[in-house]
């Protein structure tokens, strides 16, 4: 069995084999295009994401720098996807980004894991498992989102916060490890922020 099939299969398998580094290498020249093209050339960093991602929905936007072990070709988003400044994928294995999901800065969802057992780490072996974010989440900046983990619509992942687990729909959840601490509710739909409402008659839907 080649270590491709092993990566495909989800068993450990080394990472550092040729013919994985050398797909790597090729598509890190996108990634590179696109992190070093300029704020005015948007039409061509929407056609790089084409290039570069598994499948990418449209209204898209990536703040660069953009960082990804795949350039992203592991990923498929949605449509109107926005991620800002640092998004970092980690993506070994299937990131799969609902609809209108918001990553803040520096957010990280990494695919790949290394064994506790240290000879196997020594020699730089590791194994995957895919990540899931439903549609209209929010994970907020430097968030880190760990290999397996799914994570419902609509819910919100507090900035910082390290999701270790699967995490419901419509909630909010934060913290190290990341938890589940209240409801979505109708709360939400008249406060934007502690006692300040949202003064719905005057925002245009």
């Amino acid at each position: 069995m080649t270590e491709r099939e092993r990566m495909e299969k989800g068993l450990v398998y080394d990472p550092t084999d040729d013919s994985l580094k050398g797909e790597q290498a090729e598509l890190a020249e996108l990634l590179y295009d696109y992190n070093h093209s300029r704020p005015s050339e948007q039409n061509k960093r929407d056609e790089l994401l084409k290039k570069m991602l598994g499948s990418v929905g449209e209204g898209c936007y990536i703040e660069p720098p953009f960082y990804a072990n795949w350039s992203g070709k592991n990923a498929f988003f949605g449509r109107s996807v926005y991620a800002n400044f640092g998004l970092t994928l980690v993506d070994d294995e299937k990131i799969t980004v609902g609809d209108y999901v918001l990553f803040g800065p520096h957010v990280t969802l990494a695919t790949a894991n290394h064994t506790v057992w240290p000879e196997l780490r020594r020699r730089g072996m590791q194994y995957n498992r895919p990540i899931t974010i439903g549609s209209n989440v929010w994970i907020g900046a430097g968030a880190v989102v760990v290999p397996g983990v799914t994570i419902g619509e609509n819910s919100v992942i507090g900035a910082g916060s390290v999701v270790t687990r699967d995490i419901p729909a419509n909630v909010v959840a934060v913290g190290v490890p990341c938890r589940v601490i209240r409801e979505i509710s109708e709360h939400d739909r008249e406060y934007f922020y502690k006692n300040e409402r949202i003064d719905w008659e005057n925002i245009k839907l």
